[in-house]
């Protein structure tokens, strides 16, 4: 048997259980691993929640993202072999809170070896989400990219992103992430009444890109500092974006495997701060929903 963390009612936290089942097998085009790291996401207790409107049958294993080592590999499944260490998002709902899982093929590369597994873990979710969002409205050297949401994981890579393109790069966040944002080189804007105005003090002539992590509201309040419409791109709010004349992320093909060797050549980090065992992966999504921590938080079966 094989231990996995799961939540057993939609809702809050009282549901949430580590449990047992079978090691999953892999089908076609899917990979099984032993996991050594799982990042965890907002996302994760936002599915728990039914924030996103889907929901699927109960109980439902949590964890979006994984690194590991190969166990078996399925049918007709090419490019990876038992052995080999490897990064990527669970398959069909199985997810990466376990002791064993299973990857889609599709989503998952070659861990390189210059980058340990915790850190691995920390990349397909935020890592690709920082990725797109930084390179799907083209941008030059020199020019201005907003991140509005930035000292989460995905807004610390996009900012670190921004820095290897020679960016001019703002971040808007609560005051506690300004010095995890300043350390990227970034300038920092706090949040709150106002924003627009601290933004306009330092980019007088507008903005190039609008990266956005919160939507509602607080997109609707920076859009107009954009110099053209289409500049603004959300991962959080589409809807919103599109209605203001942006659009929302699109994911591009080969993502993971472009942010996994910016990382490995030491460009951009996770930035992991925290890890806890399996065991306590209950506390571990605690203290990312309570939105407190100055960097990723990983879990280690």
């Amino acid at each position: 048997m094989s231990k996995v963390f799961v939540f057993t009612t939609y809702g809050g936290p009282e549901g949430q259980q580590l449990t047992e089942r079978e090691a999953p097998a892999p089908r076609a085009g899917e990979i099984a691993i032993e996991v050594r790291a799982a990042g965890v996401n907002p996302a994760d207790w936002k599915r728990r929640e039914g924030v996103f409107g889907t929901r699927g049958r109960l109980p439902v294993a949590m964890g979006l993202e994984a690194a590991g080592i190969v166990t078996a590999v399925g049918e007709g499944t090419r490019d990876f072999a038992v052995g080999d260490e490897v990064l990527g998002a669970p398959a069909r709902g199985l997810g990466a809170f376990a002791e064993h899982t299973v990857l889609d093929a599709s989503a998952t590369v070659a861990k390189p070896e210059e980058i340990s597994f915790t850190d691995a873990a920390g990349i397909p979710i935020a890592g690709t989400a920082a990725y797109d969002l930084t390179h799907q409205v083209e941008i030059e050297a020199g020019q201005t990219l907003l991140v509005l949401g930035a000292g989460g994981g995905v807004g610390r890579m996009a900012l670190q992103i921004a820095k290897v393109h020679e960016l001019k790069a703002i971040g808007v966040a609560s005051e506690s992430k300004r010095e995890l944002i300043e350390a990227t080189g970034a300038t920092f804007v706090p949040s709150g009444e106002g924003v627009a105005a601290r933004v306009r003090a330092l980019a007088p002539d507008g903005v190039d890109v609008l990266a956005d992590l919160v939507g509602g509201d607080a997109l609707r309040e920076l859009a107009p500092l954009v110099k053209l419409p289409s500049g603004i791109v959300s991962a959080a709010d589409g809807a919103t974006a599109v209605e203001l004349g942006g659009a929302g992320r699109e994911r591009s093909e080969g993502v993971l495997g472009k942010i996994t060797d910016v990382v490995r050549y030491g460009l951009v980090s996770p930035h992991v701060v925290e890890t806890f065992p399996l065991s306590q992966a209950a506390e571990a999504l605690a203290a990312v929903e309570a939105g407190h921590s100055r960097g990723k938080i990983v879990i280690i079966p």
